[in-house]
């Protein structure tokens, strides 16, 4: 969406890509970062000689791309790291970077064995048996051998690191671009930087930070009242079209796959790659940002504003803006226009 975060918007990669290969060092895995659709974003840390051979083969690397993009997915829909094995039954984890309940991108790190395994991990992708495929691993022997080996504890307890620290270190990074974005606004402002920051001084902690996580966000919302949403993926926009049409309906998942002529499984899986957000929480999330411009600009009551926008009920829109945005739209009204 034109409203997303990127990566490199908010993180400085050359920092990070050196956080990365200390971080590949420590833990003894290969560490890549991808945008949301799965486009690196980093050079590969430390690349295990075995997979840098198998990803540089034709026949093989489809495999590995299909491993990637499937773990990602996976992480998303769990919303937390994701330890998988790969099509050559190597340990992988994909670690979601969501932010304001969008998927940024993932940390994809791994490359190594399993020293035990206490519990049955799921191998994503298997591959047809193939002659050649096995000719060629008989002649990377030494090198799968020599993939670091770790238990299974030490693995989740790396994921579990990893996704504490990228979450922290993205979240922080937003913060400081959104304070510098507000400081710059009120130097374009009537009043003075302190006057201008002084009238946010009576929101609480926490709403003066989602605030700030959302100023990005907000500034490309507010100029989206008429526009509808261009896909990538041009098989996908039908269901855009439908979607930005009929504001007022429950538009479902599997009646959207219908419009577009493909299985509701698939339709989720490119719709989530396109969004980067799972339908079930992009549709509610799109008709909280619709109502936010309701909000500004009129003086609906909070149950006129839910029937316009096909909430069942009030409470249950009242309930769905509260996720979204940390208060109740009685009161983001308040501050708003304050």
């Amino acid at each position: 969406m034109s409203s997303r975060f990127s990566l490199e918007s908010i993180i400085d990669m050359e920092k990070w890509q050196q956080l990365q290969d200390s971080l590949s060092l420590v833990t003894k895995m290969a560490v890549i970062t991808t945008d949301y659709k799965g486009v690196p974003v980093t050079a590969h840390s430390h690349c295990q000689s075995f997979c840098k051979a198998i990803r540089q083969d034709e026949s093989l690397s489809q495999y590995c791309q299909k491993c990637d993009a499937r773990g990602g997915l996976e992480a998303v829909r769990l919303n937390k790291p994701y330890i998988y094995l790969c099509h050559f039954n190597i340990v992988d984890i994909a670690i979601p970077i969501i932010v304001n309940n969008q998927y940024m991108g993932a940390v994809m790190a791994g490359q190594v064995k399993l020293r035990d395994n206490p519990m049955e991990l799921e191998q994503i992708v298997t591959r047809p048996a193939n002659a050649d495929a096995n000719r060629k691993f008989k002649n990377l022997e030494p090198e799968y051998s020599s993939l670091p080996e770790l238990s299974y504890d030490e693995v989740v307890t790396i994921s579990e690191m990893l996704y504490h620290l990228c979450n922290y270190i993205v979240e922080e990074a937003i913060s400081k671009n959104t304070t510098i974005e507000m400081y710059r606004q009120a130097l374009h402002s009537e009043k003075t930087a302190s006057e201008f920051l002084a009238d946010h001084s009576y929101r609480s902690i926490q709403t003066f930070k989602a605030e700030l996580d959302n100023t990005l966000i907000d500034n490309q919302i507010s100029k989206m009242k008429n526009q509808k949403m261009l896909a990538s993926n041009s098989m996908l926009q039908p269901a855009f079209d439908y979607i930005y049409t009929h504001k007022s309906e429950n538009v479902k998942l599997t009646d959207m796959a219908a419009l577009c002529h493909v299985s509701p499984s698939y339709f989720s899986r490119i719709f989530t790659k396109e969004t980067g957000e799972n339908f079930s929480v992009f549709i509610p999330h799109l008709k909280i940002e619709w109502a936010k411009q309701i909000l500004e600009t009129t003086d609906l009551s909070i149950s006129e504003i839910s029937n316009e926008l096909g909430f069942s009920e009030p409470s249950y829109f009242i309930k769905s803006f509260k996720k979204f945005e940390q208060l109740t739209p009685a009161r983001y009204r308040q501050i708003y226009k304050r």
